[in-house]
């Protein structure tokens, strides 16, 4: 049997180890022939394929559940799920997701994109299975850098509890997260890495102490000789799991089906929570992804000989994180109370920079959001000046730390929102879409985001020298427009005031960060049928500038705001309640990310799915205000 045969999972059953293996080297070739062509994560998905082959020799897909913890892992799942045909389309619009997706597969039994999460799932559904009085398996995997997440360990504390209650976790233990696993749970992990397998106590144990003079009448006590034995074989491997509750079982290799099988059926005959520990290799299969892990955790479009990404057409200019990181790190260098601050996404972020120059100045706390802001806090309480530095979606995952540990105490904290915006293919799990609407109606809170890459350079150092509370920074994924930077020398902007970039009569344009640009061009397309704009560079969402715009709105008497974020309590909303509070009533237009989820597709599709084209804005003001019509193409 084929990879391209396979429909169902459970075609799995009964296929010998050099069946499998032959499957398993399909996969690879799929995943690596796919990622290559249009880009995508790579090393996760490769180090899983015996794991998962392994797995799903053991299980009934038709009625166990698998849940796949941050589903990037899960691309072999996705090939073995009947998704061989679409997989081509892999984070393209309207194809495979790049992540599990509930509505796209019923064996993608919980979507996921953030760290952490399926233990919990897991759990819950096995609750769920034991209430209706059911019979099925609930099996969670899960990396070992979401481990350093604390939801994964809340969940390990409930289920440890739960005696009775059949649940398997599956850690799929390799290392890494993106970059380099860090803290006292991955070093432990790796201790265990080292050791040799722990192997269930066999049943000759019992046979041979019978066999001793004493033996029949010492059975009563042999129950406890062997959890004796047992807790002196897990002293070196897996104490504290088994202390929490959970039965151990491993290191087993990760890369070995047939030890993967005999490993995965045994533990599923165990009572109450197990943990299977496998070390896998991220990136295995491809000599390339192995020895460089992090490079090869995801990728753009590349050259499977050589693995070198394929050159874009034209030179472009530097990311936003390029550009927050190189100015951060500068100002770093001369400036000791400086501490930039990561959750586990160093490369992503562009920290790299500052641990490589400033290492003293550089903290990396693993997938544990929630702790990096209350990190934050407490640095701040003591005279630094931290740097929070997490994408916008995955900064949500920390708003009680934001309003309770920083706002609440005023305390000097930067968060540096990194991804704000539309991001892509990865999909709704990512879209930096909401902290617009998340921190701005917090008080004590400055809210502020760059028109360009050079606006961003003054941002950083205004967000490090205001210290009467904390200061929030939104940019977005990808390259800046060019604009000419500077390598110091700085100027802070001052805080609640923003610019006019044109000037016109005829509709007000008022723009907040990434929105900037567009609302110029926007603003020339007017222009070519008889319509003057004025653009605002609103640069702060709070304090907002109402001192600049209220005015202009009065007197031009048309209003349009341009945010990239959602529009229910976004920019927008901030401006029209600025309006409603002024007694000011204008007709107005709000244009951003309406109350839907974005799905996977590059940045530029959904902008036109969205109607925010420069072209399509035009449009849309015109139709408003009732106005010439024009002809879009977009």
């Amino acid at each position: 049997m084929h990879l391209s045969e396979l429909t169902h999972p459970n075609q799995l059953h009964g296929l010998s180890i050099s069946q499998l293996e032959q499957i398993g080297r399909e996969i690879r070739e799929k995943h690596l022939q796919t990622v290559a062509a249009s880009g995508g994560h790579l090393g996760p998905g490769l180090g899983v394929v015996e794991l998962t082959l392994g797995l799903y020799q053991t299980l009934d897909l038709d009625r166990d559940k698998v849940i796949w913890d941050v589903g990037h892992q899960a691309y072999p799942h996705k090939l073995l799920t009947g998704r061989y045909d679409d997989f081509h389309t892999l984070r393209q619009k309207q194809g495979v997701a790049g992540y599990l997706k509930r509505s796209e597969s019923r064996f993608d039994h919980f979507g996921a994109g953030h760290a952490s999460t399926s233990i919990s799932a897991a759990l819950g559904m096995a609750l769920a299975r034991d209430a209706r009085g059911e019979d099925f398996k609930a099996v969670a995997v899960i990396g070992d850098g979401a481990l350093t997440g604390g939801m994964a360990l809340e969940a390990i504390n409930h289920a440890g509890h739960l005696p009775n209650t059949n649940l398997m976790v599956v850690l799929n233990d390799n290392e890494m997260s993106i970059s380099p696993n860090v803290g006292a749970i991955p070093r432990y992990l790796n201790k265990l890495r080292l050791s040799p397998p722990m192997q269930f106590l066999s049943d000759n144990l019992e046979g041979q102490i019978k066999q001793l003079p004493f033996g029949e009448s010492f059975s009563p006590e042999l129950s406890r000789v062997k959890e004796g034995m047992k807790r002196l074989a897990v002293s070196k491997v897996g104490a504290v799991f088994e202390e929490l509750g959970f039965t151990y079982v491993g290191p087993v290799d990760g890369h070995n089906l047939e030890e993967l099988i005999t490993t995965f059926k045994e533990a599923h005959k165990i009572t109450g929570p197990v943990l299977v520990h496998v070390s896998t290799t991220k990136g295995k299969g491809y000599a390339i992804a192995e020895k460089d892990q992090v490079g090869y955790h995801a990728q753009s479009p590349f050259d499977l000989a050589s693995g070198k990404s394929k050159p874009s057409s034209k030179p472009k200019p530097p990311s936003y994180s390029k550009v927050f990181a190189n100015t951060l790190t500068t100002l770093a260098e001369d400036n000791p109370k400086i501490i930039g601050i990561t959750a586990a996404m160093a490369t992503g972020t562009g920290l790299t920079e500052l641990q490589k120059r400033c290492p003293k100045q550089y903290i990396d706390v693993g997938i544990a959001e929630q702790h990096a802001i209350t990190l934050a806090a407490g640095l701040a309480c003591e005279g630094m000046r931290p740097v929070a530095t997490i994408y916008s979606t995955f900064l949500q995952r920390a708003f009680d730390q934001i309003i309770h540990d920083v706002c609440i105490q005023k305390l000097p904290v930067v968060f540096a929102i990194d991804r704000a915006g539309l991001v892509g293919a990865d999909g709704p799990t990512h879209q930096g879409a909401y902290d617009i609407a998340y921190l701005r109606h917090i008080p004590n809170l400055t809210v502020m985001a760059p028109k360009d890459e050079a606006e961003l350079q003054r941002m950083v150092v205004t967000s490090i020298n205001h210290t009467s509370g904390p200061i929030a920074l939104r940019y977005p994924r990808g390259n800046g427009y060019g604009v000419p930077l500077m390598e110091e020398g700085w100027e802070p902007l001052e805080i609640g005031k923003g610019e006019i970039l044109r000037q016109g009569d005829d509709v007000l344009l008022v723009a907040y960060g990434s929105m900037v640009n567009p609302a110029l061009q926007t603003a020339e397309i007017l222009s070519e049928h008889g319509l003057e704009a004025t653009v605002i560079n609103a640069r702060f969402v709070k304090p907002l500038d109402t001192a600049l715009i209220l005015p202009l709105a009065k007197q031009i008497g048309k209003v349009v705001t341009m945010e990239e974020g959602c529009l229910m309590g976004g920019f927008g909303s901030a401006i029209a309640e600025a309006m409603v509070d002024n007694d000011l009533q204008v007709p107005m237009l709000r244009l951003g990310i309406p109350d839907l989820l974005v799905d996977h597709a590059t940045p530029e599709e959904s902008m036109i799915d969205l109607g925010l084209t420069p072209a399509q804005m035009a449009e849309r003001v015109l139709k408003k205000f009732k106005l010439q019509a024009i002809a879009v193409g977009v």
